[in-house]
């Protein structure tokens, strides 16, 4: 419910996805490639969600990976908070559909200042929203806080490729393409043209790793998806010896 006090930032990301809601879910199959499930699949296997455990979906979206992690959980109660109602309003038709709803609770809120008491959640997720936020280490740092000691730290997000010549082809597809289907599929050419903008100020996949220590995380470990232009950030919060 980001209104007032919102930066620049938060009020163009904010109006990007209330405007694009109900073509999101098709633009990140052209954004990934049709790569994005795959990613999230290889995700669930490495967090190895196990029945009855808990978890956030931090900038939920249109929660598809709100209810993979409940499906994981099986019972465990997940949270999903996104601070776009139009977004959230495609995930409560998707979470309805799955007869989910009991197990999920969805929330208007803000990424920067998660409404949830310290050590909470056994897991906290982000999807292809930490590159969104005003201040990534804030989001991690809030993310980290609401976990239970042990709990993990998991963000799938967009990253920047490596290696030539797939580096200069998939940086010509994100800057002069993508912005142009955009403005022919979903008539959001200005929006879409922010996202490769939002993509040259984050930081790479071994630097975000870096961050994910800095802010307190243990065991790190990153991995690098469809060479490079995805990657997984998982850490964990140090265990509180009694």
């Amino acid at each position: 419910m980001q209104h007032e006090g919102e930066n620049p930032k938060e009020q163009h990301v904010h109006s990007v996805f209330q405007s694009i809601a109900t073509k999101y879910d098709f633009m990140n199959d052209t954004l990934s490639f049709r790569r994005h499930k795959a990613w999230r699949k290889f995700t669930m296997k490495k967090m190895n969600v196990q029945r009855g455990q808990t978890a956030l979906d931090v900038c939920c979206g249109t929660c598809d990976w709100t209810i993979s992690l409940a499906e994981a959980s099986e019972t465990g109660h997940i949270n999903g908070l996104d601070f776009s109602s139009n977004m959230l309003a495609v995930g409560r038709e998707k979470v309805a559909q799955q007869g989910r709803d009991q197990q999920i609770t969805l929330v208007q809120g803000n990424a920067m200042q998660l409404p949830y008491e310290d050590h909470t959640f056994d897991y906290a997720t982000i999807g292809f929203g930490l590159r969104n936020v005003p201040d990534l280490r804030q989001v991690l740092s809030e993310m980290q806080r609401v976990v239970k000691p042990g709990g993990k730290v998991v963000c799938l997000e967009l990253s920047k490729p490596a290696w030539q010549p797939f580096k200069g082809i998939y940086y010509f597809y994100f800057r002069r393409i993508l912005p142009f289907m955009g403005k022919l599929l979903a008539k959001r050419y200005e929006q879409y043209k922010w996202l490769p903008d939002s993509l040259a100020m984050f930081p790479g996949r071994e630097e975000l790793e870096q961050i994910f220590r800095e802010t307190g995380l243990k065991d790190v470990k990153s991995y690098p998806l469809t060479g490079g232009i995805a990657a997984l950030h998982i850490g964990s919060k140090e265990s509180q010896h009694v």
